[in-house]
């Protein structure tokens, strides 16, 4: 092999590298914006999720029916009127917000049922409960956002 050949194999090796490493260079730049593109549809899911559980926590209870008669699956809160009438996961949130030794926020109670409090969409759910315990006239909600039982 002369020396002219095996620079003519350098330089056709270096221009294949070259082509090589430009492409690289493409899909890396195509990578890192739809890497940046996918963190920006991660946010706006984060928040309609947030929104989607303000307003479900926010509507107003579905009536179910029992013996043909509708009634509030969380009913108001009267004097004749049992917890035992709330269904299970409420009746385990006032439990909860009674065992707690004074008021507890929503975190709180997460944590003492078991919930994953790190987790937004689980927690959100939680509060919703927590807050149409308060609407129903089972529970209060102090102004610092902490829920506490009524007297």
């Amino acid at each position: 092999m002369h020396g002219s050949e095996l620079l003519e194999r350098i330089t056709a090796r270096r221009a294949e590298l070259d082509e090589l490493e430009e492409q690289l260079a493409k899909q890396l730049a195509e990578a890192r914006a739809e890497r940046d593109e996918l963190a920006v549809a991660e946010r706006v899911l984060e928040r309609v999720s947030e929104q989607l559980a303000d307003e479900r926590a926010s509507a107003a209870p579905m009536p179910g029916q029992v013996g043909g008669r509708s009634v509030m699956l969380i009913p108001h809160r009267e004097p004749d009127l049992e917890e035992t009438m709330l269904p299970p996961d409420y009746q385990r949130i006032l439990a909860a917000v009674r065992q707690a030794a004074g008021p507890v926020m929503a975190r709180h109670v997460g944590d003492m049922l078991g919930v994953d409090v790190s987790v937004r969409a689980k927690l959100e759910p939680l509060r919703g409960r927590l807050v149409r315990l308060v609407d129903r006239g089972w529970l209060r909600k102090l102004p610092d956002g902490r829920f506490t039982t009524r007297l």
